[in-house]
């Protein structure tokens, strides 16, 4: 090819040019998804030119000298990045949030660069409130699969903390800096954002069936009210069931056969003929003949291609692409 023909294209001759090492270590520090789509387009990359490769990295170079030399007006680049890269209309909020925080960043998300069973260890030993107020800034799977590693009783107990949250208080920021060693500065919350019962319910659908359970069970025990509303805000994957057809195909393109086949093991009929009717007739009938063929799954394996599945249309819904509603509801998960 003669120039890089997409923004992935250049991705992947950039990095099939940084040699193994180099791009095993820029991959761990991007999600699965992304990982997937630039190792299809380096798997999809034909005759390439050194002259390609020239340009990709010249540009490259100077997109870097670029970033690098932002210092002051930076405001101004932020607000022009965000926009080209996601639209006047939904960059608007997101640079709100960025530029209003100012110099007081946020250094809980560094959290999320670490695997679960290091922030559990870090956290496990805290007050449960300050573990509460960790768990609700950190992406939903990075907290669920935290407060899975947490026992029983400190996991209901922090359940119980996060649908309560109206968002962090002064004493609560201070030990929370102090855990973090300074990785938290000391901005407030935005309370219209942070906790409540919707993170209770997000963190809840991305837990085992047993844990989920386990908490919903003690919550209804403390506060039957509350114990109600998050399971009314939860949306498990039968109820893909509901949502549009278009959402279904978008939903479709990002997963794959072989999740999807385990995901559906046992599912409700209605379901499968949801996901059935949104496909083409011949990928419907291979993959009724895969679920027909297919032998015992344990359970445990089918829940988690269904969670993954469903963080997947959760990222949809987030970016604005499909929509999730349930039934009987005018709000949106």
């Amino acid at each position: 090819m003669a120039t890089a023909e997409s923004q992935l294209d250049r991705c992947a001759i950039l990095v099939m040019s940084l040699g193994e090492d180099a791009a095993g270590e820029v991959f761990k520090y991007l999600s699965s998804r992304e990982v997937q789509q630039i190792g299809g387009a380096m798997a999809n990359l034909k005759q390439i030119t050194r002259s390609d490769v020239d340009q990709v990295l010249e540009d490259f170079r100077q997109e870097a000298d670029q970033f690098m030399a932002v210092t002051l007006g930076s405001d101004d680049y932020i607000r022009s990045v965000l926009t080209k890269a996601l639209g006047t209309d939904r960059a608007a909020g997101l640079i709100e949030d960025i530029l209003e925080a100012g110099d007081s960043g946020n250094g809980i998300d560094a959290l999320n660069w670490l695997d679960p069973n290091s922030v559990a260890e870090l956290i496990s030993q805290e007050h449960p409130q300050i573990i509460a107020t960790i768990l609700v800034h950190l992406e939903r799977d990075r907290a669920s699969a935290v407060l899975a590693l947490l026992n029983e009783r400190l996991r209901n107990d922090v359940m119980l903390r996060i649908a309560t949250f109206g968002g962090v208080q002064p004493a609560a920021l201070v030990e929370l800096t102090d855990v973090l060693n300074d990785m938290l500065s000391g901005q407030g919350a935005k309370r219209s954002k942070m906790g409540g019962v919707r993170t209770a319910a997000e963190i809840l659908n991305l837990m085992s069936s047993a844990e989920e359970d386990a908490v919903v069970a003690n919550l209804r025990d403390l506060d039957s009210d509350l114990a109600q509303r998050i399971v009314d805000e939860m949306f498990v994957f039968d109820n893909l069931a509901d949502v549009e057809d278009a959402a279904i195909q978008m939903i479709l393109k990002e997963i794959d056969t072989a999740s999807l086949t385990i995901a559906l093991k046992g599912a409700p009929e209605e379901l499968r003929a949801k996901f059935f009717k949104n496909m083409s007739n011949r990928a419907a009938e291979m993959l009724r003949d895969d679920l027909e063929a297919q032998g015992p799954i344990r359970i445990s394996k089918v829940e988690e291609e269904q969670k993954n599945i469903l963080l997947i249309a959760r990222k949809l819904a987030e970016a604005g692409q499909i929509t999730l509603g349930r039934p009987g509801n005018d709000e949106y998960v």
